[in-house]
């Protein structure tokens, strides 16, 4: 082979190996951009800046934002009066206070003052469950109503969001968005490569004719 077909033979292989290596440097830097939306998660004095991850330097951010999202457009005090006041809530308030009275009179009198239950005639039970009854359903709705005001001062929607991502380990945020976008973040990996080698292509074609 002449020293002018060995020079076109090397000179035809680096054309042909650069959109591998842009490949994979395609593929490289989003592996690591990726890697960088979660670490280092401490930051790093590099000279004159540094450098943390995206998502522990702005957690407390984030965790603001989206308190504030999940507050306004997910769930509110509106959505917790609404639950409340529907009547099938009601119910099952009241069923639930149906079968405290019913042991209240069976049980717990016997165990108070077994000779009072004694004296308790079936008929004598039913008109006290009656009357607590009465009473009972006349109060639920005023209390359930005292209960979700009560709610709505003590409890702020945002705050508790922000609370508890401030609170989340940086590691469990991790965790978290790779369980949910695992092949999302890989196609941005994957997307680098191929990006990177259709560069690789267009730069031997423009190189190698012009």
């Amino acid at each position: 082979m002449s020293e002018e077909s060995a020079a076109g033979f090397i000179l035809d292989w680096k054309f042909a190996l650069a959109p591998f290596i842009c490949a994979i440097i395609g593929w490289l830097t989003n592996y690591i951009a990726v890697k960088m939306l979660f670490r280092p998660k401490k930051p790093i004095n590099l000279l004159l800046f540094k450098i943390q991850g995206i998502f522990p330097k702005r957690q407390k951010a984030l965790a603001e934002n989206l308190g504030k999202t999940i507050e306004k457009n997910l769930i509110s005090h509106n959505d917790i009066q609404k639950v409340i006041n529907d009547e099938s809530f009601h119910q099952g308030f009241i069923n639930i206070a149906s079968k405290k009275v019913d042991d209240f009179i069976n049980v717990k009198i016997a165990t108070i003052n077994p000779m009072i239950a004694s004296f308790l005639s079936d008929d004598l039970k039913k008109k006290i469950r009656s009357v607590l009854m009465e009473e009972l359903e006349a109060m639920v709705p005023e209390f359930l109503e005292k209960a979700a005001s009560e709610l709505e001062s003590r409890v702020v929607f945002s705050e508790v969001v922000r609370e508890k991502i401030e609170a989340f380990d940086s590691s469990k945020i991790e965790e978290i968005l790779f369980a949910v976008m695992k092949s999302e973040f890989k196609f941005i990996e994957i997307i680098g490569g191929v990006l990177g080698f259709a560069i690789g292509i267009i730069q031997s074609l423009l190189f190698y004719f012009f």
